[in-house]
């Protein structure tokens, strides 16, 4: 690229302030641009990220999550399709393992939403994890509240499906949705993974296989013994769909639906936007921390040395690094 054209880049670059008017206008451009900011990390972008978050608070955030080959981005998909025909305005944000090789998405689930996302209009965009552990990728919840202030809603957060520990995007939304697939080895698959018991809804993807009852009727019996959330006044339902027929998927948007409702008038929305609200402070300060570690490299390097020796243990190392009482000692 020669000088010129290089020039030429950075003066068409447009400030992220500049670009909070078209962002909550729903201006495609200005949004898809405010999101790769988001998760590049610009401090530049800081600003107007807070002010969208500002804006932002109205949508129904749905997250889909469930073990690796349920079929969460062909059901996202139909999803879409569901609730575009009722004139919502859907967004998607779907997480996707990071490329070993270029650290980017490997952006298989956006090709299979593009067909859903250009005939209903809907935005879609995959996110790379980058390494981040629990399902979700770190600035999936500030993609949230662009597409959040920009009139989006609902908003579906597609997890990796990591398994066990994919459990980050019980703080992240307000309905959870956890697909299961029959024929996918043992019927009570969905315990060991350590989902089970994060599900306001449960799904059952292929319900035409023949597999597909003996699953629904596991899940069934699974929650008649208590392993479903208690104490907040909704029994989730089981429902089998299939997402290639769109057999039984309206009966899924209508128990999303019914959710949402719940949550607004049984008070309990409150205290979810408060747990989401309390783990992103958290989330954020663990960000900052670890910034400031790399930021100290070599001192770092040093306090590894003396851990690995024995000439110090690793909790003053840790008060050291962050500037705290040089003697303190975390019990």
């Amino acid at each position: 690229m020669s000088a010129s054209s290089r020039q030429a880049k950075r003066a068409a670059y447009i400030p992220s302030i500049e670009l909070l008017p078209d962002v909550l206008a729903g201006g495609i451009l200005a949004i898809a641009r405010m999101i790769s900011r988001a998760e590049a990390g610009y401090a530049e972008a800081s600003e107007a990220l807070a002010e969208i978050y500002k804006h932002s608070g109205k949508a129904h955030i749905v997250g889909i999550t469930g073990v690796p080959g349920a079929g969460k981005s062909t059901l996202v998909s139909a999803l879409i399709k569901a609730f575009a025909s009722d004139g919502y305005k859907v967004g998607v944000i779907a997480v996707d393992p990071s490329s070993p090789f270029s650290g980017g998405a490997i952006l298989g689930d956006r090709v299979r939403m593009s067909d859903a996302a250009q005939s209903c209009q809907a935005f879609v965009r995959s996110m790379a994890t980058r390494g981040h552990l629990g399902g979700l990728a770190r600035s999936t919840l500030q993609a949230v509240d662009i597409l959040d202030a920009a009139g989006y809603s609902p908003i579906i957060i597609e997890t990796v499906g990591v398994g066990q520990d994919e459990v980050e995007v019980v703080t992240a939304a307000h309905t959870i949705v956890v697909l299961s697939a029959p024929g996918l080895g043992d019927d009570i698959q969905a315990i060991k993974a350590g989902i089970l018991e994060i599900a306001d809804i449960h799904a059952v993807s292929k319900c035409d296989k023949p597999e597909a009852p003996a699953t629904v009727s596991a899940l069934k019996g699974m929650m008649a013994l208590g392993t479903a959330k208690t104490g907040t006044g909704w029994n989730p339902p089981v429902l089998p769909v299939s997402s290639v027929s769109g057999e039984r998927i309206g009966e899924l948007k209508d128990a999303i639906g019914r959710h949402w409702a719940h949550l607004r008038e049984s008070g309990e929305l409150a205290q979810r936007q408060r747990g989401m609200s309390r783990t992103r402070i958290l989330g954020t300060a663990r960000h900052l921390f670890q910034l400031k570690f790399n930021e100290q490299t070599d001192d770092l390097e040093n306090h590894i040395q003396a851990v690995v020796n024995r000439d110090m243990d690793p909790s003053v190392a840790a008060c050291r690094l962050l500037g705290w009482d040089k003697e303190a000692r975390v019990e």
